[in-house]
């Protein structure tokens, strides 16, 4: 097993905030839109968002309420919060109501915000998603690092957080779940969920749960932890994922009753910071809690032209040398070049910044190195988001075809034609390495 990485000392917040740079997925975006102005051709697998629109029913209940212009609750407009509860019963059994609810812009503000209420260390498997560790560097908390393996499929096993238990027995502490995850795709099997749960119980330690990519499990099959654990986790979720709608800025919290605590002393927080979420959104967000019908068919095809990018990019990365699983869920791949190590080291690539500079300065394909993601900066995996693509023009070519037919390369091709031309420019790219002088 190997040990736990302490990143963040407590030091003085103010170095820890000059310190810090734009958080990765945000950098990268900006940077291939200016290259994109400047008129450099860019193939952008850095930011991970959705590319498909709004459901029509959600877009319909914002436009119905625009009007909308008053303040509402610091918890959240609460047919919202019985909405959200409501879901997470129907999805997960969970036994919630809306005093469980917490509404915010968006779940990385809540999760700053718990950050800041709870005085415990936070427990991060590595790889994960970028902002967790910087959130609790600009608060001063203290992030341990849980290595994961490649074998594993880069989850953290039971016996990892026993033994992170097992140091400091009865220390606070806080871990953060990501699944399906950020930045590989996969997810976690249930038994592993189970005994992840048992571990967690004994030493108390709170789980956040962070199952924004929940609803795009490629099967529909998602599980969530807090059925297992239902008195320590935190489940996190909201509409930027399974919704596109990350410019909305809406997420939510659903707290057990005996941490009800922590979600008062976080409202409090919120009604000195950003006093209440847009209220247009969070009445248009009840109606994609509602579900319905229309929602669930939409999720059908999403899902199904995800499924499909993913394997077909993960074969295309296979056949190019790297390892890699299929993803299972989300719209990410995380490959590794080790395999290609000594040719990619005969450019002077020894890092996975130092491939993905070369990868947008030479081949046009933006991505991110997984030392951003708090893998050891010589691993040469690299973050790569598959949704340089229209997804409305995608999701209506789908729905002319029947659900239990596959979607073929040619369907690939022509709807999601800067992923395969990113794929081929990588590929063409590593071709090159191979023929490099010394």
């Amino acid at each position: 097993m190997k040990k736990n990485r302490n990143h963040s000392p407590r030091v003085d917040l103010n170095l820890n905030v000059r310190d810090l740079g734009v958080s990765a997925t945000l950098a990268i975006q900006e940077l291939s839109n200016r290259l994109r102005a400047e008129g450099k051709s860019v193939l952008r697998m850095g930011l991970g968002q959705s590319p498909f629109p709004v459901p029509d029913p959600v877009v319909e209940a914002l436009r119905a309420n625009a009007h909308q212009r008053d303040y509402l609750p610091v918890r959240g407009l609460m047919r919202l919060r019985e909405a959200v509860a409501e879901y997470h019963h129907r999805m997960s059994h969970l036994p919630c109501s809306g005093e469980d609810v917490l509404v915010g812009p968006g779940s990385k503000e809540l999760m700053f915000l718990l950050q800041l209420v709870y005085y415990g260390d936070l427990l991060i498997p590595a790889p994960s998603w970028v902002s967790y560790a910087p959130q609790a560097r600009i608060i001063g908390r203290q992030v341990q690092w849980i290595d994961t393996s490649e074998h594993f499929g880069y989850r953290i096993m039971p016996e990892d957080l026993e033994a992170e238990c097992c140091r400091d027995p009865g220390r606070p502490r806080i871990l953060v779940l990501n699944y399906p995850n950020n930045p590989t795709g996969l997810t976690y099997r249930v038994e592993e969920l189970k005994a992840l749960a048992r571990v967690a119980r004994e030493h108390k330690v709170i789980l956040l749960s962070d199952e924004i990519y929940g609803e795009l499990h490629h099967r529909g099959q998602h599980v969530s932890i807090s059925r297992f654990y239902p008195e320590g986790t935190i489940l996190s979720g909201g509409l930027s994922k399974w919704c596109g709608a990350g410019g909305w800025r809406l997420g939510v919290f659903v707290f057990p009753q005996g941490l009800r605590w922590l979600l008062e002393a976080m409202a409090v927080v919120a009604s000195e910071t950003y006093t209440s979420t847009s209220a247009p959104i969070q009445y248009a967000a009840v109606r994609a809690f509602q579900g319905g019908s229309a929602i669930e068919s939409y999720l059908r095809q999403v899902r199904r032209i995800l499924r499909t990018v993913g394997r077909v990019c993960a074969r295309r990365l296979e056949s190019m040398g790297a390892r890699v699983s299929p993803p299972e869920g989300a719209f990410y791949l995380f490959p590794n070049f080790a395999p290609v190590a000594d040719r990619l080291a005969r450019r002077g690539i020894l890092t996975s910044a130092d491939l993905c500079r070369l990868l947008l300065e030479e081949a046009g394909v933006a991505a991110l190195p997984g030392e951003a993601f708090g893998r050891p900066p010589q691993e040469l995996t690299v973050r790569m988001a598959y949704v340089d693509f229209d997804g409305a023009r995608a999701l209506a070519a789908a729905k002319d075809l029947k659900e239990e037919e596959p979607l073929g390369e040619e369907f690939l091709t022509t709807y999601c034609g800067n992923v395969m031309a990113a794929l081929d420019g990588i590929e063409q790219w590593l071709a090159n390495q191979g023929s490099a002088h010394v």
